[in-house]
């Protein structure tokens, strides 16, 4: 290597490693070091995003699209308000909530920066319920709000240590061709949809928030077990840990069964509007009718 070149990496490595700033996930309290700034990502993540929704299909199942809306909008105001209380209500502007069913057999579904969630139909036989599908909401929600797209790419931002990386890092506020590469590597949309490339520790964290943002919710984090095992089987068992970035699901449900106390502390059941006072009425008016007959009965025996 020449003199110039060693000159130019030691600078980078100098830039990459004084630039960023320091930012905590919620709930679990983990540092993350990020290489991009929310702006960034958000921009890069909507052009994607745009792209990607010009070639799905929406759903032409109204009943199941206004579920997901219903569920994803139950999570987005559960974890606003959980931001807002929390001295990050700055957060919440990076947020502008969308929820979308496409036709898509694929068993999957993905949130990106920002709030934009889709869910293909394919996953909804194996929820089965609302309950199972705020579960999976929830885990997608997750990684937008622990921000684990944007942390992969500062991974990949220092991987290079570069002229390349530090050009990437030099252009302000517009994104360089190299940072919407590393943008596509980490958001993987593409003809075929979703498939982010999150670790394996990002996807058992995003699983810890997830249950725990479901019970926010007013959704039963208990049965995020049951819907696991589902998935496990339609999906064939799953893969080994070493040969994925999901952990294994034996691992998977160990790990949400040790979140469970604490992720029952955030539950309080949904509240139902019901009958019961109408009942309530319609019964005590059968049993003042009943007890005039009694009354009348024991008159004439008297007699």
């Amino acid at each position: 290597m020449n003199k110039a070149k060693l000159i130019i990496l030691i600078v980078a490595v100098a830039v990459l490693a004084s630039c960023g700033t320091t930012t905590t996930v919620p709930i679990t309290g983990r540092k993350q070091h990020m290489m991009v700034s929310d702006e960034k990502v958000l921009s890069l993540s909507n052009q994607q995003y745009a792209e990607y929704m010009k070639t799905a299909k929406p759903s032409t199942n109204v009943a199941n699209t206004n579920m997901v809306k219903r569920v994803g909008q139950n999570l987005a105001n559960a974890v606003v308000a959980y931001l807002n209380a929390n001295g990050l209500s700055s957060e919440v502007a990076n947020y502008k909530w969308e929820f979308n069913l496409v036709q898509d057999k694929q068993v999957n579904a993905f949130c990106m920066p920002g709030g934009k969630i889709v869910v293909y139909e394919g996953l909804l036989p194996v929820t089965q319920d609302e309950t199972s599908l705020a579960i999976v909401l929830g885990h997608e929600i997750a990684h937008a709000v622990a921000k684990h797209s944007a942390e992969q790419m500062s991974t990949l931002i220092r991987q290079q240590y570069g002229a390349q990386a530090l050009s990437v890092l030099m252009q302000g506020a517009g994104a360089s061709s190299g940072l919407q590469n590393i943008a596509g590597t980490v958001f993987g949309l593409g003809a075929k949809g979703a498939s982010a490339k999150y670790s394996r520790n990002h996807e058992s964290e995003a699983d810890h928030l997830g249950i725990i943002f479901a019970a926010m919710a007013g959704y039963d984090p208990q049965k995020a077990v049951d819907f696991w095992k589902r998935m496990s089987q339609a999906t064939g068992g799953g893969s080994k840990s070493w040969l994925s970035t999901h952990p294994t699901d034996a691992t998977r449900i160990a790990q949400i069964q040790a979140w469970m106390p604490e992720a029952m502390k955030y539950y309080k059941p949904q509240t139902v509007v019901s009958t019961n006072k109408k009942n309530t009425v319609q019964t005590k008016k059968k049993n003042t009718t009943t007890q005039k007959k009694k009354s009348i009965t024991k008159k004439a025996r008297r007699k």
